[in-house]
């Protein structure tokens, strides 16, 4: 019960629905109990001594409870579905608020798959089983003493007979609940692999077709499909293998309810209508230890869904807000970013990032070059709180950004990735995404900037066009330039580009950066490329390699001595070099043959 215990805050506040869902299954299991006592008055007053006036009585005594135990039902019913949707409420809520929380750490080995699974299989499974089953659990044991009880009233040594195989049906559902948990929690885990299979496949169905992997995927989710069957097909063994023994057990109390009780009408110890009583009671009895195997299995099945929530809900946060963390204005930011002796690593990886010092004074441009692995994206998602530095400081404005609040932090930055996420809505809406009273001209203004205005105006809805997984589908440069407003619109104290123009071509790029150049006015901007056009601008471009700095300087600086830099620039300009040598030639022997005279042309063309 221990996980029950834990998830107790989120059902405890609707206590008075929890115990009146208890109450009115307890009520309604008692009525029960009437039907056996008035079918044992009927066999020994009514039949018996031909009393049939009386029957009129008992049948308006059969309606009224028949009538009274259906109302309770009723209320059980309305009671424990509201209990359930508000336990289901409250906690997709806090997972959802938890989930907006968790920091990259957690989502870098995190499976979307199996976080769906958790919010919607697993917490639809606690929502029955707050709603319903515990009730249903508890109702076992009430009917089972209520039963038992009311037959020690009737003959305790029958009673006592009847009991014999009880110990052994307890013993045989226990043993059952220690094999179905574990199997069920592996039906879990297989289910949340198969979803995050199908997930990944419909994500990437482009890549798929584009490499004509159909058949590859196809048989990968077979193995995962095969993998849940023989999870199931584990799990109804089990079932197989225990629930007919405890059907045995159970109809084993039948047989010597009916041979001893029978031998005891004849020696007159009890009467027909005691013996039918008693009769009735064992089913009474029977029916809640025969449903006992589906209750346990329904408790199981919860505990390991309870347990993989609260795996979420007590998930550590690796990034948070210290104890009265500084929280910042816009009027409060200048925008003076500052690495100290940074040394980062991933979990359980080698370090990122060795010994990484860096000073970018308000309104200066810092670029980063590096091949992949040299620790960029690193540096931003440092810049950006998204680990936590352990060795070193990341300072703001002399601040150390661990002291200050991290939303207030984050909202002060502006990011465009390189890979561009646009939400299923409409443009309008993805550009204003980060400004919550954004207007129209704000918009388009920010769209202009971006150079998305043009095509935006061209579409069918122009702002209104939903674009997204589900919507109208656009260019990866048309998408990025949408991401690039999104970011201008938010208007920063710190800009930051990761390869925000990777996907647009060479021409959009010049405009793009046009665009940048005023809008960096007065703004730290952080540019990540892997153009040297991108970068040739900045105040300072440093060059990563394997996590250390190898070069740092600006465009002229660097080109001026040996290094990566200046290996990157030769291959990039390489064609545009050999180019304008050609031109350069082609355009003097142009010139040597207009100054030359005929005759010399003559003999040069006859040569």
């Amino acid at each position: 019960m221990d996980v029950f215990r834990q998830l107790k805050p989120y059902f405890w506040p609707e206590k008075k629905l929890f115990f009146g869902a208890i109450a009115c299954l307890a009520i309604a299991t008692a009525l029960g109990l009437v039907y056996p006592n008035l079918l044992r008055y009927l066999i020994d007053n009514v039949i018996t001594k031909k009393q049939f006036d009386l029957v009129p009585r008992l049948a308006l005594l059969v309606v009224c409870v028949v009538s009274l135990k259906g109302m309770f039902q009723f209320l059980h019913g309305f009671c424990g579905g509201r209990l359930g949707n508000r336990v289901a409420y409250h906690l997709r809520n806090e997972l959802y608020q938890k989930l907006q929380y968790l920091s990259f750490q957690y989502y870098d080995g995190a499976r979307t798959g199996d976080l769906m699974s958790r919010l919607t299989a697993d917490l639809e499974a606690i929502r029955q089983f707050i709603g319903f089953g515990f009730a249903q659990l508890l109702n076992v044991g009430l009917m089972f003493v209520f039963g038992m009880a009311m037959m020690f009233s009737i003959n305790w040594k029958l009673a006592l007979l009847t009991m014999i195989t009880m110990p052994f049906l307890a013993f045989t559902a226990i043993r059952f609940e220690g094999k179905i948990h574990p199997a069920f929690r592996m039906v879990r885990q297989s289910l949340s692999t198969m979803t995050t299979a199908v997930q990944e496949n419909i994500t990437g169905v482009r890549t798929v077709k584009s490499f004509a992997r159909e058949p590859h995927e196809i048989d990968k989710f077979s193995a995962r499909n095969e993998d849940y069957k023989s999870m199931n097909l584990g799990s109804a063994s089990i079932w197989a293998k225990y629930f007919p023994v405890m059907e045995i057990l159970a109809n084993l109390s039948v047989v010597i309810l009916l041979g001893v009780g029978g031998f005891m009408v004849i020696q007159d110890t009890i009467s027909l209508g005691e013996l039918v009583a008693c009769f009735s009671l064992i089913w009474y009895i029977i029916g809640p230890m025969w449903g006992l195997g589906f209750q346990i299995n329904n408790f199981t099945n919860t505990k390991a869904s309870g347990e993989k929530i609260l795996d979420i809900l007590h998930h550590y946060v690796h990034v948070k807000d210290a104890e009265n963390a500084k929280v910042l204005g816009p009027s409060d930011v200048k925008g003076h970013v500052k690495f100290d002796h940074v040394t980062f690593a991933y979990p359980e990886k080698q370090p990122a990032l060795y010994d990484f010092t860096l000073d970018a004074p308000p309104g200066s441009v810092i670029g980063l070059l590096g091949s992949t692995g040299s620790g960029k994206t690193t540096v931003i998602s440092l810049l950006m709180r998204a680990y936590g530095v352990k060795e070193g400081k990341v300072m703001l404005d002399g601040q150390d950004i661990r002291s200050l609040q991290i939303e207030s932090y984050r909202s002060q930055i502006a990011t465009v990735f390189q890979e561009t996420f646009l939400f299923s809505s409409s443009i309008r809406n993805n550009i204003a995404y980060g400004v919550k009273d954004a207007t129209m001209d704000d918009i388009i203004r920010a769209a202009k900037l971006a150079k998305a205005h043009d095509f935006i105006s061209e579409l069918p809805e122009g702002y209104d066009t939903v674009v997204g997984e589900r919507g109208l589908g656009l260019s990866g440069g048309q998408k990025q330039r949408i991401a690039i407003a999104r970011a201008l619109l938010k208007d920063p104290k710190i800009l930051v580009l990761d390869d925000a123009t990777s996907a647009v071509d060479m021409e959009t790029e010049h405009e793009i950066q046009a665009g940048f150049a005023e809008v960096m006015k007065g703004r730290t901007t952080f540019i990540i490329a892997h153009r040297i056009s991108s970068l040739k601008h900045a105040d300072e471009i440093i060059v990563l390699n394997k996590g250390r700095i190898v070069q740092r300087g600006t465009h002229q600086e660097l080109l001026e001595q040996p290094g990566l830099y200046r290996q990157t620039y030769d291959i990039q300009y390489a064609d545009k070099q050999q180019d304008a040598v050609a031109e350069a030639a082609a355009a003097a022997e142009t010139e040597e043959e207009r100054i030359l005279p005929s005759s010399l042309q003559e003999r040069r063309l006859a040569h």
